[in-house]
């Protein structure tokens, strides 16, 4: 049995695991849609042991998860932000099941770029990812408006100096035999980055796609707009760097 510590009042678990507000969570309380160990919750207040409590809400159990761990394969014309006044975010996209209170993209895809987003409500995880002293790789698969060069490969191995005069950290290039196409891997993300980095060279990005974070690559399975929950294994793996 979990210490009392780790109880949690019945209308806040609701509202963090459902996704919803905590009056739609007491809603279902008072109309009694809600059961704990197979007894209707009457209290709004009531404490639960979320890891050893079984409860229902309209019939279907509430399976607890301290912190959910999403993959989403962004489109063009989404944002990557909790709120825009404007576009479309990526929280927008989640399905009904896999929202909750608190999540956020952990780093950022430009409007433009598509591709792998984290999203999580895991703050010491999404911060350890974006930090550049833990080396977490980011792979992109690259369009060029030109053919790339190999001087690239040796540019972007010593760190490029980039627009505005951010040096940029080792990087690596690999062109493939369309020329125009490239894998570029980093383990930073400065605004604009990959782009600032082409321009620096004398080219520019006319197509960009994260296929890659850490150990973890995207599913090639999820069309455009469409997630995931992440696996146990994926989230040990996203810590891993090519880089090294």
């Amino acid at each position: 049995m979990a210490g009392k510590s780790g109880f949690q009042r019945l209308d806040k678990f609701l509202s963090a695991q459902l996704g919803i507000s905590r009056n739609d969570a007491k809603e279902l309380i008072k109309k009694r849609l809600v059961t704990v160990n197979g007894t209707v919750g009457k209290l709004y207040d009531m404490k639960i042991d979320p890891e050893n409590d079984k409860i229902t809400a309209e019939g279907k159990e509430v399976v607890y998860r301290k912190h959910l761990y999403i993959m989403m394969n962004k489109p063009q014309g989404v944002v990557c932000s909790t709120k825009d006044g404007e576009s479309r975010t990526v929280l927008e996209l989640l399905p009904p099941e896999l929202r909750r209170n608190g999540l956020f993209p952990a780093g950022r895809l430009d409007k433009d770029t598509e591709g792998f987003v984290f999203i999580t409500d895991d703050g010491v995880l999404a911060h350890n990812i974006l930090s550049p002293k833990h080396h977490v790789s980011k792979v992109y698969f690259a369009r060029f408006e030109k053919e790339a060069e190999d001087s690239y490969i040796s540019a972007f191995e010593k760190g490029l100096e980039i627009d505005g005069g951010d040096v940029c950290l080792p990087a690596k290039i690999e062109i493939l035999d369309n020329r125009h196409e490239a894998l570029i891997t980093i383990a930073e993300g400065m605004y604009h980055q990959i782009k600032r980095m082409a321009e620096a060279v004398g080219n520019k990005i006319v197509y960009l796609k994260r296929i890659r974070i850490g150990g973890v690559e995207l599913d090639e399975n999820l069309a455009l707009g469409e997630c995931r929950e992440m696996l146990h294994k994926e989230i040990e793996n996203i810590y891993t760097s090519f880089l090294e």
